[in-house]
């Protein structure tokens, strides 16, 4: 015989406001928890700091793990190895490993350049003192006209900087200390300490560079940089800068000739490079002497393999650099590739005209002002 209705219901302000149902709220997966990190407010990307401020406002906040930066070289090499040097200094100052790989210069002087870190209580900016009002009561009445007068006029900041801080201060004018530098876990790969041999055959990747992204694949592997790698040890991030890659000294001849013999081996490479990088917790910063290579389709091809892709035209021996309405800046920037994971189409930033200048003691960008 059932059991009468009246046992079974109860009314509806008897029942129990717990009463579990079968809808389950949807949280977010935790997200990796690296110092030096920080995910995008954009889309949660993990990102990481190229070491200057202006340079990750204009990329979105910051550099995305599992990416690749390009740097298309200036003339002489000086402002693209600084850009170079800050994200390597970052790297130590966060404690990320790093991963230096060159062909003309031994890695161990690329680290021994590296910048010194301006300490946080020197980096932090004191509050402005108050001015002092004049005795006067007149005077402080003028004065209290002339603040209300400016204050809703808008603010004008050419220096590109965001709203919260992240990463840290370098000053260019010293060198980073030999205990902080030698903190920090470096692998090398300087090319002639790999000797390969020269092939006349077409072949799709030189050995050089073939060498060069075997040896990536063996850290990334070994250290547990995959994404896949067991979770026992707490995970870090490698910073990985390659200097010069298709210039001559890697034995790639697309800076020598108009028709170059193995014209399709720097692509693959960084195909192959960012495939890596994508399932690893590991960044990459590649600069390039795009100015020697004349096959504008080719460099055109090599910028879309990046995620990210700047191009710095010094002022060095051009007429800019006697020219007074360029007077306080060093070169101009320009924007070639922003990144557009997780989305179909990427979006090139507001600020067109960018400039960079390097002051006593910092690399800045800044929106190009020729008032």
């Amino acid at each position: 015989m059932a059991a009468p209705v009246e046992s079974v219901t109860k009314h509806p302000a008897e029942r129990s406001p717990f009463t579990t149902t079968s809808f389950q709220k949807k949280t977010r997966s935790k997200l990796i928890s690296i110092p030096g990190t920080r995910p995008s407010v954009q889309n949660g990307q993990l990102l990481v700091s190229t070491g200057v401020t202006s340079l990750d406002f204009l990329l979105g906040g910051g550099l995305a793990v599992g990416t690749v930066l390009l740097i298309e070289e200036d003339r002489y090499d000086s402002y693209s190895r600084m850009i170079l040097k800050y994200f390597l200094a970052e790297g130590v100052v966060c404690r990320h490993e790093l991963f230096v790989g060159a062909a003309q210069d031994n890695p161990d002087d690329i680290l021994q350049e590296l910048p010194s870190p301006i300490l946080d209580d020197v980096a932090i900016h004191k509050p402005a003192e108050q001015p002092q009002l004049s005795r006067e009561p007149q005077d402080s009445l003028d004065a209290m006209k002339i603040a209300w007068r400016y204050q809703h006029l808008p603010k004008v900041q050419s220096a590109l900087a965001s709203s919260s801080r992240f990463g840290h201060y370098y000053d260019v004018s010293k060198m980073m200390e030999a205990e902080i530098r030698q903190a920090a876990k470096c692998h090398r790969f300087y090319l002639p300490e790999h000797p390969t041999q020269s092939s006349t055959t077409r072949s799709p990747v030189l050995e050089s560079y073939s060498a060069l992204l075997k040896s990536l694949q063996e850290v990334i592997h070994k250290e547990g940089f995959a994404v896949a790698a067991s979770m026992s040890k707490s995970r870090n991030i490698l910073r990985i800068g390659l200097h010069s890659l298709g210039s001559a000294l890697w034995g790639d001849d697309l800076s020598c000739h108009d028709n170059p013999a193995h014209c399709h081996s720097l692509t693959t490479f960084l195909y192959g490079l960012r495939a890596l990088l994508r399932s690893s917790l590991a960044v990459a910063v590649v600069t390039v002497p795009s100015y020697l290579i004349q096959d504008r389709a080719l460099m055109g091809s090599i910028t879309r393999l990046c995620d990210n892709a700047i191009a710095l035209e010094s002022f060095k021996g051009s007429e800019r650099e006697t020219n007074p309405l360029y007077k306080d800046y060093h070169g101009l920037l320009h924007v070639r590739q922003v990144p557009h994971l997780n989305c179909l189409a990427s979006q090139l930033p507001d600020h067109k005209d960018l400039a960079f200048k390097l002051k006593r003691k910092q690399f800045t960008i800044e929106t190009l002002s020729l008032a």
